[in-house]
């Protein structure tokens, strides 16, 4: 799940990108407004951590122009402006959460988790495909209620499958979502990743469509277990 950091402050962008990355998004951080309106318009993005204090555009400004284009994506505004007018102000902008500076990292990942399940049309940390379970909070993958032992690639693999169970994800959104624009692969390296992964999970669970990408079949159903304990 790859996620867009928009914050000018080094030091607190690498605290976050640490954070992010260690809870097992892909994250790349931009620290000018202008150059984040480029990206965020042209590339995929599981959501957004933008502060509102940005060189180029502000981060409001930015945000208007995003959802003019139509980029859907959640948005969660970083900053050290915590009154409720800018508050209303942002969420009128098309944010879809809030959190004023200083926080703790631990609380920016919850709300960053929520937001994507959301999206995703998820409720819960806890989703099941077939005999496949996903446990967000945890990043854990278990299969029939046996966990499986994932590096965290192979995690964020299935859990990008898991979370759009039944639609056909290309190889270019697979690279997009998991590895950052600067990380050095081998061409092949999707379908790498996907053998090692099948070799774990069993066969059939992960599909190949030729020539448009692969997919985790729902199956039994896809079910958001809000109500299971966490």
């Amino acid at each position: 799940m790859r996620i867009l950091l928009v914050e000018d402050d080094d030091r607190l962008a690498d605290g976050v990108v640490r954070a992010l990355d260690a809870a097992g998004f892909v994250t790349e951080r931009i620290a000018d407004g202008e150059d984040a309106w480029f990206r965020g318009d042209t590339e995929g993005w599981s959501a957004v951590v933008l502060d509102l204090g940005l060189p180029g555009m502000d981060g409001l400004s930015l945000l208007r122009r995003w959802r003019a284009a139509g980029q859907h994506f959640p948005v969660l505004i970083l900053t050290a402006r915590g009154d409720w007018q800018e508050r209303v102000e942002g969420i009128d902008a098309g944010a879809d959460d809030y959190l004023p500076k200083p926080f703790r990292m631990e609380e920016l990942i919850a709300r960053l988790r929520a937001l994507v399940r959301r999206a995703a049309g998820l409720a819960s940390a806890r989703l099941s495909v077939g005999p496949l379970t996903l446990d967000t909070r945890r990043m854990q993958v278990s299969r029939d209620g046996v966990p499986l032992h994932l590096s965290p690639q192979e995690y964020r693999l299935v859990a990008y499958l898991m979370q759009h169970a039944g639609r056909v994800v290309s190889q270019l959104e697979l690279t997009e979502q998991l590895y950052a624009q600067d990380f050095e692969r081998e061409s092949n390296a999707i379908e790498v990743l996907i053998g090692r992964v099948r070799r774990k999970l069993g066969k059939g669970l992960i599909q190949t469509r030729r020539g448009f990408g692969y997919l985790i079949e729902t199956l039994d159903g896809v079910t958001d277990q809000s109500s299971a304990p966490r």
